[in-house]
């Protein structure tokens, strides 16, 4: 039986990135980090709780803030074991140029995990920062924040979310977004390893609300061909 020469995934898995990785995969270093940022599907991820850290304003939503507190842990923690054995089965596939090594990559995602379960851990930090929603409809007021990020979810699933989804949710991130702000979304290929489809209509839709589109290179392209990001200027 040929061994499958892509990414296999049920359901969307939650995530445990760091400050360091977002700022890579954003390309945000040419980027001021000012603000109010927002990490959309920033499932389990440090980035909220590193940014803080380092005295920006940053915040998150996802659905999975509506589980009680252990089983999110639980989840990601189990995650992160399922998603190293997968990643050591295609090891090949991957560029480690950023990670060195499949045991690494694993270390990274447990100690992003941890300083996630201290900081989600304390409950006013919990209601100030996280926010439990998912696109396309965000609880959140309009013209809010001024960077709003999107990692390893849009496009990547778009096998499981249509385009009318993809186009919704997009529009949903540029509502949220202020006024001379930007929204990125990383990476723009699916778990096959293929790009986005429907991306010159989706390109289309956001002209029609106004919104500047454009792609930029990621500093950190794990996945095989995953060199690219999308932005929108408001």
């Amino acid at each position: 039986m040929r061994m499958s020469q892509h990414y296999e995934q049920v359901g969307v898995a939650v995530t445990c990135r760091s400050f360091e990785e977002y700022v890579r995969m954003f390309d945000l270093r040419e980027q001021r980090l000012e603000g109010r940022i927002l990490d959309i599907a920033g499932g389990a991820s440090s980035f909220t709780a590193d940014a803080v850290a380092g005295g920006l304003d940053a915040y998150a939503a996802d659905p999975r803030y509506a589980l009680d507190y252990e089983v999110l842990i639980r989840e990601a923690t189990e995650e992160i074991a399922v998603s190293a054995a997968k990643i050591a089965k295609l090891a090949d596939k991957f560029d480690f140029s950023y990670y060195g090594s499949v045991d690494n990559h694993r270390a990274n995602r447990e100690a992003s995990l941890l300083r996630f379960e201290a900081h989600f851990g304390q409950p006013e930090e919990r209601a100030k920062r996280y926010t439990a929603a998912s696109l396309p409809h965000l609880p959140l007021e309009s013209d809010s924040f001024d960077i709003v990020l999107c990692s390893h979810f849009l496009f990547l699933y778009e096998d499981q979310f249509d385009y009318s989804f993809h186009r919704d949710a997009i529009l949903e991130m540029m509502r949220v977004c202020k006024p001379g702000g930007t929204v990125r979304i990383y990476p723009v290929m699916s778990l096959r390893w293929t790009p986005y489809a429907h991306m010159d209509e989706l390109l289309e839709a956001i002209r029609g609300a106004g919104g500047s589109p454009g792609f930029f290179t990621s500093k950190l392209p794990f996945i095989p061909g995953s060199e690219l990001g999308l932005f929108v200027n408001l």
